[in-house]
């Protein structure tokens, strides 16, 4: 990775001023939280409900199958904004481990690591292998590929992948698209596809059904949310034009550690939170990076999300829930939890 890329990811990762919460008020505030999204599939569509307190045995009860979302564990930060965030990952795993339905598999959008360590890498292993789920599926951050240029990535993670690690997989009617946008970062940070994987994209949505439940899922947002930090893909447009003819499509990504979801046609986006910082909302800090806040602001800024998949219905109504407190939250002030709904006939 060029050094201005390596120079622009370590001006996200800066440290800022101490916030005074240490390494057990903040576990504390964590008890219940750990992030990630809980997608339920029942035909093709998209139903998201909080995954936390409310979460009970009839969540996703009928649904075709459900899969779990996580992303941005950063195995190996040690920041004030989280003095553990090997604890918040595990918390995320628990509160997998207790859904009264287990998850077909789990998805991890990127950023697993915070240097590229093997030791980063090990500890995160170690802290999945304990998940109810047993299949995961991988897309790399860009911060899984900053010492070499993700060879030791796609050592662990890409196995039978292509190029730098994107695949594509079926499973019960959904065909799934992982794809990489952080091998090639443009100018700020802006995520890329890049011709070659746009090419073979194209090539592996040809000849399916239009009737085709399809999620892609990449670290950096597929839309411009805001590109003065870098979040979004250059050529997002392209790889979407692609999927024009589907009748529903997901967008999962990462990255920017905060909820922001959008609905334009049959295509619906989502952003997951991060299992171990928040950020800052778009423009509302001089940069993106870590987010320090008070201890008792925790459980609004880092969450779980559970989402089901709902064949029924044509398109989705989002509404962001705080972890705390029962008034919604509007969306991109990185403080809820998606609630996706689909509505029935």
């Amino acid at each position: 990775m060029p050094n201005k890329e390596q120079d622009f990811i370590g001006q996200q990762v800066q440290d800022l001023n101490d916030d005074g919460v240490d390494r057990r008020g903040f576990l504390k505030c964590m008890a219940w939280a750990g992030t990630g999204l809980v997608w339920t599939m029942s035909g093709g569509i998209p139903v998201s409900r909080a995954f936390a307190k409310g979460y009970g045995k009839d969540a996703g009860k009928g649904a075709d199958f459900s899969f779990v979302q996580i992303s941005d564990s950063h195995i190996g930060f040690s920041k004030p904004a989280n003095p553990d965030v090997t604890a918040t990952l595990q918390t995320a795993v628990d509160k997998i481990n207790a859904m009264p339905h287990k998850p077909d598999f789990i998805i991890h959008t990127g950023d697993l690591s915070q240097l590229s360590k093997p030791s980063e890498f090990d500890t995160l292993d170690q802290a999945l292998k304990g998940s109810s789920a047993k299949q995961i599926y991988f897309v790399p951050g860009e911060h899984d590929m900053l010492t070499d240029n993700g060879e030791q990535y796609l050592q662990r993670y890409g196995k039978g992948t292509k190029g730098t690690g994107w695949y594509s997989f079926d499973h019960k009617g959904v065909h799934f698209v992982g794809l990489v946008n952080v091998a090639n970062l443009k100018a700020g940070g802006m995520g890329s596809l890049g011709h070659e994987q746009l090419e073979w994209l194209e090539d592996d949505l040809k000849g399916r059904s239009a009737s085709t439940p399809i999620v892609f899922f990449a670290h950096i947002p597929l839309w411009t949310i805001y590109p003065d930090w870098g979040w979004g893909t250059d050529d997002s447009e392209q790889a979407l034009s692609y999927v024009k003819r589907f009748g529903s499509v997901t967008v999962l990504n990462g990255h920017i550690h905060q909820i922001m979801q959008k609905v334009e046609g049959k295509v619906s986006f989502h952003t997951a939170m991060s299992t171990a910082f928040p950020q800052p909302a778009p423009g509302t800090a001089p940069s993106a990076g870590p987010m320090k806040v008070p201890a008792e602001q925790l459980q609004r800024v880092l969450g779980i999300t559970d989402v089901n998949y709902l064949v029924s219905g044509r398109s989705l109504a989002v509404v962001d829930s705080p972890l705390e407190g029962s008034d919604s939250a509007a969306s991109g002030n990185g403080g809820g939890l998606g609630v996706a709904e689909s509505p029935q006939a």
